[in-house]
């Protein structure tokens, strides 16, 4: 069973396909070809490793105190938030001392002795691994 499509139609037809298919491998070329220079690379998340009592969120609080936040960038080596820029490697060892100041809700007690911050320049991920250790831990009797 044939279809009668008269020639007109056809060829109608057939330069509104190669307009549209030319038209999009013009974007595709020109979004290639752009030399401005992007943003940088977002904080795309925190991974907390080595945590058993202090809960998450807390660590997060304290990483976002540091500048590691949603809408913070990686510009080359630099860290740049919604406040200010500071150079990454100062930034990791302010994640790291923040880090150490996380307490258990309700309490003052820092069980985190340790931490060890790593940014992937790259993808964005923030790797967090804490070391918690009971025995150095100061815990006195709360007075009234």
């Amino acid at each position: 069973m044939f279809l009668k499509i008269r020639r007109d139609t056809l060829i109608i037809l057939l330069l509104a396909f190669m307009l549209i298919v030319s038209g999009r491998l013009m974007t595709y070329m020109a979004f290639a070809s752009s030399t401005e220079e992007a943003d940088g690379v977002p904080i795309s998340g925190i991974i907390i490793k080595g945590n058993d009592i202090v809960p998450l969120e807390t660590i997060r609080s304290n990483m976002a105190g540091a500048g590691f936040r949603t809408g913070s960038y990686i510009k080359g080596d630099v860290l740049v938030t919604s406040r200010r820029e500071l150079p990454l490697n100062e930034a990791i060892s302010m994640a790291e001392e923040f880090v150490t100041l996380s307490t258990i809700p309700g309490t003052r007690v820092t069980p985190i002795v340790a931490a060890d911050v790593k940014v992937d320049v790259k993808t964005g991920i923030v790797t967090v691994n804490v070391i918690e250790d009971f025995s150095t831990v100061d815990v006195r009797e709360a007075k009234p």
